[in-house]
């Protein structure tokens, strides 16, 4: 594994700058945009008929006709600033910008690992990780930087904690204890797609529920050995400078604790604030027209569907919370002394932020390519269509469905995206092998979680190879997926026999959601 991993790491540091790989699979998807086009490949709409009331024929659209670079030149502004994940990281690191160079994340992790043992970071960051997944994508852009900072504090190798943090988040982006935003986004499309089947059919937004708590209870022991026992003895001990460097024997200063309390002050001022505009007057973050309090009450209605704009709302929550405490923090610390330090630290927080820009710009357009193409669809369903001709038992087939969500993670990053590709087809095919939609739903994120992390199309991996060169500058693209791929193969693994085994067993998935499935009437 070993000797595999550094020619991994060889390989991959010898591939161009992650902006430059953008650019070549653009070029390179262009050419075969063009090929395919020739050759007339198409495929079925899965939901969508023409006039004649047959199903609507996708075409590979060639990224060289005259609509399409009219489309590239004339979007491009639009296409670079819609990518999704830009505005998450530019809000959210507004406000880390200020937590972080004021000092409070310093004195925070300084404070608790003088009474933590290190030996427990490992699954306390992986644990807290995992749950960030409610938080959506902002968990990328505050966790993993902070689980850096956590461990270097520790005296431990800052790309462990960056390691076991990543795979928490990404590749466990699917566990957690209790459902969540993803949830909610994953069973709407799985409801509409089982109504092409069945019309009227109610997707349980806790359908996975049971499945996903026990994918993090499996999860939690994999980060954590892969860490320890692969990850970091491989990184070599921390020789970098660590917060304890700066105080002798790792205490804090008056001001830094003063600091600490006002900003725990700022922090449950926040909260507050956030819980009174849920819970109080008005409620401007409860959607009161979604259902009604008897269809809660009836179950014909989830909890999850009013409380969709706190979940939207959670990456203006760190903004406001990071700034504010990060504020509090500097004022009392000596951090801060005016308005101009808050300015600034916020410049400095973006000007960090140029590569990402920059990758960002190369990543947003490949992607919108990639859809004007129809190849990602058409892909798709061929791909689905060959699944369902396999005739296997369903225990193997919903582990080849695994498989196949995993395969597909490597060429498309955005989980909803992949689930709206791919739900159309798979969720009515297996209702008619007797899978249900939340058993189709289950199989995809374990697919769907463990190749997240070893994939530069992942919007965030380039990301998070820029919180790597804070600590090691000459960290590679290579270096990076060789760090990861143990904790894929591990989370693979487990992932894949908690699906096989849950199927023969037969356990619901969640309350009122089992395996099977047997069509009306």
């Amino acid at each position: 594994m070993d000797r595999f991993l550094a020619w991994i790491e060889k390989t991959g540091n010898k591939l161009p700058d992650p902006v430059f790989i953008f650019f070549y699979l653009t070029l390179g998807l262009m050419g075969l945009s063009v090929v395919l086009a020739a050759m007339g490949v198409s495929a079925p709409h899965p939901t969508k008929l023409n006039e004649a009331g047959s199903p609507l024929i996708l075409n590979a659209v060639s990224l060289l006709s005259a609509e399409n670079i009219q489309r590239l030149w004339v979007e491009m502004p639009k296409t670079f600033t819609h990518f999704h994940p830009l505005g998450y990281v530019l809000v959210v690191m507004l406000g880390a910008g200020v937590a972080e160079r004021s000092g409070l994340f310093e004195s925070s992790m300084r404070l608790v690992v003088r009474r933590a043992p290190t030996s427990l970071l490992t699954p306390v960051v992986a644990l807290v990780a995992m749950l960030g997944n409610h938080a959506a994508d902002a968990a990328y852009v505050v966790l993993i930087p902070l689980a850096g900072v956590l461990y270097a504090a520790a005296g431990r190798h800052p790309m462990a904690g960056i390691a076991a943090s990543f795979a928490g988040v990404s590749g466990g982006f699917s566990a957690n204890l209790a459902p969540g935003q993803l949830d909610a986004l994953l069973f709407g499309i799985t409801e509409q797609a089982a109504e092409a089947l069945v019309p009227g059919y109610d997707a349980n937004i806790a359908g996975n529920w049971y499945f996903i708590a026990a994918l993090t209870v499996l999860f939690l022991p994999v980060i954590w050995w892969v860490t320890d026992k692969i990850v970091e003895p491989r990184l070599g001990p921390w020789e970098g400078a660590t917060a304890e460097d700066e105080a002798s024997d790792g205490a804090l200063t008056p001001e830094q604790r003063k600091g600490l309390v006002w900003a725990g002050i700022a922090t449950a001022v926040t909260v507050l604030a956030w819980t009174a505009f849920t819970l109080g007057p008005g409620t401007p973050l409860i959607n009161e027209a979604a259902c009604s309090d008897a269809d809660l009450a009836s179950g014909a209605c989830s909890i999850h569907a009013r409380l969709s704009p706190l979940y939207k709302s959670l990456v203006a929550a760190f903004l406001v919370l990071f700034l504010a405490s990060g504020w509090a923090y500097g004022a009392a610390a000596g951090t801060v002394k005016g308005h101009k330090d808050i300015v600034e630290m916020m410049t400095e927080s973006m000007q960090a932020l140029g590569y990402y820009l920059v990758l960002a710009f190369a990543a947003a357009h490949f992607v919108a390519m990639f859809n004007w193409s129809n190849l990602g669809l058409i892909s798709a369903v061929h791909g689905a269509e060959a699944i369902q001709s396999s005739g296997l038992p369903l225990p193997i087939l919903l582990g080849l469905i695994v498989v196949f969500s995993a395969l597909i993670n490597l060429v498309v990053g955005s989980a909803s995206a992949k689930w709206a590709l791919l739900a159309p087809v798979l969720v009515p095919m297996l209702m008619l092998l007797g899978v249900s939609p939340e058993g189709a739903t289950a199989a995809y994120r374990v697919g769907d979680s463990a190749t997240n992390i070893i994939t530069p199309l992942m919007v965030y991996f380039p990301l998070i190879l820029v919180f790597c060169h804070r600590w090691k500058r000459d960290f590679g693209l290579g270096s990076l997926m060789a760090m990861m791929i143990p904790y894929s193969i591990g989370l693979f693994i487990a992932g894949l026999l908690l699906m096989v085994l849950w199927v023969f067993a037969g356990i619901d998935l969640g309350p009122g959601a089992p395996v099977i499935y047997m069509l009306p009437g």
